[in-house]
């Protein structure tokens, strides 16, 4: 049967050029090497389709919110008050929360990789792997933040965080007006990703 490739061509060669496809076919190529375990790979992709990610974190700005004594706990110790709600875990360890004020406006970034709070974001976005974010960011923050559509009073400081292997930052964003009668539950629906990264505000509902 005719093909494309030479005999000796390396294995890697032999892969497909679309990311998915390349994916599966490496999947498949070091299971039937007996490399990687299936059922390990299943328990990773459980964990981070349903208990690692945004949903977690969105949970716990929104107990924040309505309970000011845990709210307490999570600016003093973020690491100990998220394990209240049993979110831990590999990546983070060592977490901080900082929080929106109408006087100080806060901003995530990691300027040598990308350390970010897996057990609260989940995986990062790709653009803030990306050079021109984590260099940006810190230069001009604000110019950033309007790209992302967040325009800041003039009076609103930016403060940026520069997250580390050892410290990772969860971004505490500002209550919308209007959600007073709203539960927890709802309340986080209301909180995204990017909101905890500092790159958005969350709007009241409408």
């Amino acid at each position: 049967m005719p093909h494309d490739h030479a005999d000796d061509a390396p294995p890697h060669s032999l892969l497909p050029p679309e990311p998915a496809l390349r994916v599966k076919a490496l999947e498949t190529l070091l299971t039937r090497k007996g490399l990687v375990d299936p059922a390990a790979l299943d328990e990773i992709i459980e964990t981070y389709a349903h208990k690692v990610g945004p949903r977690n974190g969105a949970a716990v700005v929104a107990r924040a919110w309505v309970d000011a004594d845990f709210r307490a706990r999570l600016l003093a110790d973020a690491t100990a008050a998220v394990a209240e709600m049993g979110f831990a875990g590999r990546q983070g360890e060592h977490m901080v929360a900082v929080e929106n004020t109408p006087e100080q406006h806060n901003m995530v970034v990691c300027t040598l990789c990308s350390c970010y709070p897996w057990p609260l974001l989940g995986i990062p976005p790709g653009w803030y792997k990306s050079d021109a974010y984590r260099a940006r960011a810190v230069r001009e923050p604000r110019a950033v933040l309007a790209e992302f559509g967040v325009t800041l009073p003039d009076a609103t400081r930016v403060r940026v965080w520069d997250s580390t292997a050892e410290v990772r930052y969860l971004v505490l964003p500002m209550r919308p007006e209007g959600t007073g009668s709203m539960d927890e539950a709802a309340l986080a629906a209301l909180v995204s990703r990017d909101a905890m990264i500092g790159t958005a505000l969350v709007a009241a509902p409408t």
